[in-house]
């Protein structure tokens, strides 16, 4: 039986659907014992803003996780073996090294450039390439998007948003060169659509409306083809097929939920359209669907994903902190203030296990989707209150398709540079590069 090409698309009104790995795309050889040379290799960058509590964040010591995690770690505790906790690396030139003021803008421009971003809060942006982008540029082009950038919280291009530099550094952590940053997309519909849309706008616009007028998903719309595709695969990519098809339906149901809520406060002259679910829990969770749907279906193998900007001041009443997040992480060793980060942290935290688990879950040939993935997540600033950029909060998820022993907390010495950690993370891509940022070599004892 001959293998079904990679690229083999679903296609209906509107509509173009990548498909997920099946044991059809693969040769005889690789069915025969060497599957695991093909599933390939993502990698995520997801980033959270104003630091985290540390002394409820870094485990007791170094070497295998133990089952007593920390108090803001506590959700991933089923998850323990499939991640490992960085200790000790740096991103030097988000201190302030003779500029002052702003290390809420340095520590998001700096998060995956490790360069300093120059001072100013005009058009004469300087920044450096990010480590997602260096990878996009080596290994896009063997997927639909080179990479994708999204985030939960909206971002200016221009003016001052953080003592004098400009919003463009605190609204991205991704830089296709020393002066574009790359905007994230926070609508998850428009994710969606930019996922499975087939680029012809009035295609895509019979669509919405057969959607929004007759109820229709997009599994409708490529039915046919999806029936004929069934007809030439085994039980088992039928099976994996089906999966696939109900949790594109699932998110579709959740986006569409929302949509109808939000358009019903409209009707009562409530709020104004934005595209964005009031419960922040549910925007990151969809968002990351978007991420865990893109890589399970090959659409791209590199994602930013900015929970919020560094300095977002967003406040958390779904968990009982009505204080700004800025405002809480300025401390000052205050007893209230930090049980009110603590409790941020650990809703992150939680949003983090959701996705995961979600990658998890997702079977492939020769693991899971989390598996064959390097899933980094963490800030740019340890201590909110200290502003300081040294001995980051990081945690790197996945095995990078059987490279990667998991399951320890690592300590590096202090002030290693974590430009370090992504030298290592893009040769195992094959984006190899000889330095980023302030590099000085790869990470030792991680892969």
């Amino acid at each position: 039986m001959n293998p079904i090409d990679r690229r083999t698309f679903l296609k209906g009104v509107g509509t173009v659907m990548a498909l997920p790995v099946l044991e059809r795309m693969l040769p005889t050889v690789a069915l025969a014992g060497s599957a695991q040379k093909v599933a390939p290799v993502r990698m995520a960058f997801m980033f959270v803003p104003n630091g985290v509590s540390m002394e409820h964040w870094t485990p007791k010591a170094a070497g295998a996780l133990s089952a007593d995690l920390p108090d803001v770690m506590s959700p991933l505790a089923e998850l323990r073996e499939h991640f490992n906790v960085l200790t000790g690396l740096t991103q030097q030139h988000a201190f302030a090294n003779g500029d002052g003021p702003g290390d809420h803008a340095r520590s998001t421009a700096a998060w995956l450039t490790g360069v300093q971003p120059k001072k100013t809060s005009g058009s004469d942006i300087r920044n450096g390439i990010s480590a997602d982008q260096v990878a996009a540029s080596h290994i896009g082009r063997n997927t639909k998007f080179a990479s994708l950038e999204i985030g939960c919280e909206r971002g200016g291009v221009s003016g001052d948003c953080d003592s004098g530099y400009s919003c463009a550094y605190s609204s991205n952590v991704s830089w296709r060169s020393a002066t574009t940053p790359v905007a994230k997309e926070v609508n998850p519909r428009l994710v969606f659509e930019r996922l499975f849309g087939n680029g012809n706008a009035n295609e895509e616009g019979e669509a919405k409306t057969r959607r929004d007028l007759f109820r229709q998903s997009i599994l409708d719309f490529v039915a046919e083809d999806a029936a004929l595709l069934k007809g030439q695969l085994g039980k088992r990519d039928v099976r994996k097929l089906d999966e696939y098809f109900e949790g594109i339906r699932e998110i579709e149901t959740r986006l569409t939920k929302f949509e109808n809520k939000q358009a019903a406060l409209l009707a009562a002259g409530i709020g104004k359209p934005n595209g964005i679910p009031a419960d922040y829990g549910e925007h990151i969770r969809l968002m990351g669907d978007m991420m865990v749907l893109a890589f399970q279906a090959d659409l791209t193998r590199v994602c930013t994903f900015m929970f919020a900007n560094d300095g977002s001041n967003r406040s958390y009443h779904q968990i009982g902190v009505s204080e700004g997040h800025h405002d809480v992480s300025h401390h000052g060793h205050d007893a209230q203030k930090l049980e009110k980060k603590q409790k941020i942290d650990t809703f992150h935290v939680q949003q983090l296990a959701y996705v995961l688990k979600r990658m998890r879950d997702i079977k492939e040939l020769d693991g899971t989707l989390l598996d064959n993935s390097m899933i980094v997540y963490g800030a740019g600033i340890s201590d909110g209150d200290a502003h300081n950029h040294d001995n980051l909060p990081i945690l790197m998820a996945g095995n990078a398709g059987g490279k990667l022993a998991t399951g320890r907390h690592i300590v590096y010495p202090n002030h290693t540079p974590m430009t370090n950690l992504f030298l290592s993370m893009l040769d195992r891509v094959g984006a190899r590069v000889d330095k980023l940022g302030d590099s000085n070599g790869q990470l030792k004892g991680l892969f």
